[in-house]
């Protein structure tokens, strides 16, 4: 496959994720670490998190030109994060900012088998990070910006979302694409108690692309639904919102509120189940560098992603972590869409690299050139689930995926 000339700029948060690796027998869905107990682990996974390198790295694998833009501090996590990133690229450290002083971020992420991973979190430098710090000289020949994580980053949820509206405007003016992904705030934290409807009303009419998760987004607009299905959920997590609350009808409503918010095209992230896509009549400006032709079809236009409506079901893999699993996933959605695709094979690829992500225990290492990933797709690769999401939607034999009844092309 040809490499695609259009690049990404990946800014946002970043973090040096410390992964326990558990025993290879599976842990029930009850399991609890307990105080006072010793648990025999395996070795630890050292990695780079956060959506710059998750989703950056993500999509350097893929063969897109990157450029990545976060802040770290001058101490060990630091340096190795520089380091790790170095090893892929010498030119993905340089959009990099370090800080003199501070601490940088780090996760210790709880991942058992079969069961949802927990973080433990410190934002470190990422609370420092200012719009002013992106900087505009690589951005020049970037067809898309894309920024992860606001909520775990002080100075974009304090301020209301007045400068990342700001810099998505300035951005737009310069015909990138925008892009956008969220992270779920603590509710104990300052960012649990933002009013985070009226920082959407803010930022989203400068978004093209919101890529949220159906977790995130039930926190954001309906925060009474969202902490009833967690005190009705006896285990604790959110699982229960991702096993029983992704109704299209659910899914369908919350995007409706988002696209009146001010987003062009929203994606939900919605775990196991996929990927869901509601579209306004806005359209979104797609890049001209289609993929080879004989991997995916040439590129589409604008129309074809007005009034979408679109749900992709996952891959069968054997899953080994799931940490980094939705910024993969979105790095293979930017990386069609830059490459000129239309929603469905944009859709297609973003589950399909999303599965090769959790094959591995980290984010990244399990993914491969876009070209592996369609010659998997081709080769029979097998979905978790034909099942209809609802009556009236239809399958498309062509790319996999069912069209909702608000899909203009159904």
């Amino acid at each position: 496959m040809t490499k695609h000339s259009a690049s990404i700029v990946v800014a946002g948060h970043v973090c040096l994720d410390i992964i326990p690796t558990f025993p290879s027998h599976k842990m029930s869905d009850t399991a609890r670490i307990q105080p006072g107990q010793l648990y025999l682990m395996g070795p630890a996974v050292c990695a780079t998190g956060g959506a710059v390198s998750n989703t950056g790295l993500a999509l350097h694998h893929l063969g897109v030109s990157t450029t990545l833009m976060g802040k770290v501090a001058d101490d060990l996590f630091g340096t190795a994060i520089l380091d790790i990133l170095r090893s892929y690229h010498p030119g993905l450290v340089e959009g990099m900012i370090v800080a003199l002083g501070e601490n940088t971020s780090y996760s210790i992420v709880i991942s058992p088998p079969d069961l949802d991973r927990a973080f433990l979190h410190s934002p470190g430098a990422n609370d420092t990070f200012h719009a002013s710090d992106v900087q505009l000289k690589p951005l020049q020949g970037a067809s898309l910006f894309h920024f992860g994580y606001p909520p775990l980053m002080k100075n974009f949820f304090t301020d209301g979302g007045l400068q990342l509206g700001e810099l998505f405007r300035q951005l737009q003016s310069q015909q990138l694409i925008t892009s956008l992904d969220m992270s779920l705030p603590d509710p104990q934290s300052p960012a649990g108690g933002i009013d985070w409807v009226a920082w959407l009303a803010r930022v989203l009419p400068a978004v093209d692309l919101y890529l949220p998760s159906i977790e995130e987004t039930l926190f954001m607009l309906d925060r009474q639904l969202y902490d009833s299905l967690l005190h009705r959920n006896a285990s604790g997590s959110d699982k229960a919102i991702q096993d029983e609350f992704h109704d299209p009808q659910l899914l369908g409503r919350l995007s409706e509120q988002l696209l009146d918010l001010g987003a062009a095209v929203v994606v939900l992230k919605i775990g196991k189940q996929g990927l869901y896509l509601l579209s306004a009549n806005r359209g979104l400006r797609v890049g001209t560098d289609a993929p080879d032709p004989g991997l995916m079809p040439a590129g589409r236009t604008q129309n074809d992603w007005l009034q979408r409506e679109l749900m992709a079901p996952c891959f069968e893999v054997e899953v080994a972590g799931t940490t980094g699993a939705g910024d993969s996933t979105i790095a293979g959605l930017l990386a069609a869409i830059v490459g000129g695709a239309g929603p469905s094979e944009a859709m297609v690829q973003a589950v399909a690299v999303g599965a090769c992500s959790v094959e591995a225990a980290d984010a990244t290492s399990g993914i491969r050139d876009v070209s592996e990933v369609w010659k998997r797709i081709y080769s029979g690769w097998k979905r978790r689930t034909n099942a209809p999401p609802k009556k009236g939607w239809t399958w498309d034999k062509s790319w996999g995926i069912w069209q909702g009844p608000g899909d203009a092309r159904t």
